[in-house]
């Protein structure tokens, strides 16, 4: 069972997804709690890879409130648990493919926050606009359907 906490609109707008994994994440209780209210920020966030670890950067989970004097951080860099294997393949699409590493989603399944990474490939300016032609396109007929 899964239920999504916040998507990243942006990574979706601006590049195109080649693969992606799921990925869990390290996080202090306070960032747990934060995460389930939704209050999570995705701007300029991107993963990297540093030896054998994924690293998530320029997230912004917001302060939990009810914490009182201990918090957390909020853009502190958070590790990502990804299999020896995994890591390896998404160290090998950046270098060979010049892809980008985008948190696309942060998401509940069975109790655990996980993210959903993305191999990207950043989009042209005719790409993007092409998206968007289309995706009006697909809400004009899901109207016209819908009147009928």
């Amino acid at each position: 069972m899964t239920k999504n906490l916040v998507k990243n609109k942006k990574a979706f707008h601006d590049y195109q997804i080649i693969e992606s994994y799921e990925a869990g994440v390290s996080l202090v209780g306070t960032e747990v709690k934060s995460c389930r209210l939704h209050n999570i920020n995705f701007s300029d966030s991107y993963v990297k890879i540093t030896g054998a670890e994924a690293l998530l950067h320029n997230v912004h989970i917001g302060p939990y409130e009810k914490s009182g004097d201990v918090n957390h951080e909020p853009k502190r860099v958070r590790k990502l648990l990804l299999h020896k294997s995994e890591i390896r393949k998404l160290t090998q699409a950046t270098r060979q493919q010049s892809c980008t590493l985008v948190p696309l989603s942060f998401y509940l399944k069975n109790g655990w926050i996980k993210v959903s990474v993305g191999i990207c490939r950043g989009k042209s300016k005719a790409d993007k606009r092409e998206t968007l032609k289309k995706s009006q396109a697909d809400m004009d007929m899901r109207k016209a359907l819908k009147r009928r």
